[in-house]
């Protein structure tokens, strides 16, 4: 038969069968014109290799059988060479599951680890949504460095001399994107962007007020508020704390919302790396800025 046919007849493509002639398995005769010819073994030959490496032997592998069908054998196992051959597939099988049962074994110790560490850490989470920031005056900002939109990366306990504003806020939004569910039922939870807005346009009155330097805090990436900062033309930098660093060094209150951690809004007004005061809770996040220059402006 020539290589369509047995193509056809085994299921096995043109190339495997060329594969298998260029291996030395099944190698048909040529012609004189040619064109190869296959004995009609060669199916059952095709078939046993296309059965064995099924089960996962390589194509050398399964050269035992292969020869003891072109010597004359019915299924290709009667020859004491096929039984070796299924002997070592059995034994390297063997030694595969093991390995792959070690790395099992890995991967679920690797999986209860992090799944406990999370637990704890969620843990702490939920202790620090109650936390009552209102002893924190007098309170040394943690020596942490956070990314801010500037592209600096300005270490909380050395901002500078002169009093530096940090108004902490849970998420602002962005345009045709759905707040968490339920945001609007959250107390405090509405009111970032006016925030952040109110603080744009009393920018220069902050400054003025005695303000030298003013930062936005959230949990939210760095790109996110990036983002926020061009949109809304912020004069001020973006500090990104994803992973609630200030929240956890200072007790900071948070709250969960859409599978998220956010910040509990509040202001910190900051002087040589001492907390001198804190505003919370931030009853009205629109005219905020306007409260803190009154601060400012009476002490």
């Amino acid at each position: 038969m020539y290589v369509g046919e047995l193509a056809g007849r085994t299921g096995a493509t043109v190339r495997a069968l060329r594969y298998y002639e260029a291996a030395g398995l099944v190698v048909p005769r040529r012609e004189p014109n040619g064109y190869r010819v296959y004995e009609p073994v060669a199916v059952r030959q095709v078939e046993r290799i296309r059965a064995l490496t099924g089960l996962g032997l390589s194509v050398e592998e399964t050269r035992a059988f292969v020869e003891c069908l072109a010597d004359g054998g019915d299924t290709g196992d009667e020859c004491p060479a096929s039984l070796a051959a299924y002997r070592r597939a059995i034994v390297d099988l063997e030694d595969r599951i093991a390995r792959l049962a070690e790395h099992r074994d890995s991967l679920r110790a690797g999986l209860a680890a992090a799944t406990a560490r999370m637990a704890s850490h969620r843990g702490v989470r939920r202790r620090l949504s109650a936390a009552d920031p209102s002893g924190l005056p007098g309170e040394r900002l943690p020596p942490l460095s956070l990314a801010a939109t500037d592209g600096r990366r300005p270490r909380l306990d050395r901002l500078g001399p002169g009093r530096t504003v940090i108004f902490v806020y849970p998420l602002t939004g962005r345009p045709g994107v759905d707040q968490p569910e339920g945001w609007d039922t959250i107390p405090g939870a509405r009111g970032c962007t006016v925030e952040a807005c109110d603080f744009r346009d009393r920018y220069a009155e902050l400054r003025e007020a005695g303000a030298a330097r003013v930062y936005g805090l959230s949990a939210q990436s760095r790109a996110y508020q990036r983002e926020v900062v061009h949109r809304l033309h912020l004069p001020y930098p973006m500090l990104a704390d994803p992973r609630l660093t200030v929240a956890e060094a200072l007790g900071l209150p948070t709250f969960e919302a859409g599978g998220m951690t956010l910040y509990r809004r509040l202001t910190l007004i900051v002087s040589g790396g001492v907390i001198e005061h804190v505003f919370h809770p931030v009853d009205e996040p629109g005219t905020h800025a306007a409260q803190i220059v009154d601060w400012l402006t009476e002490t």
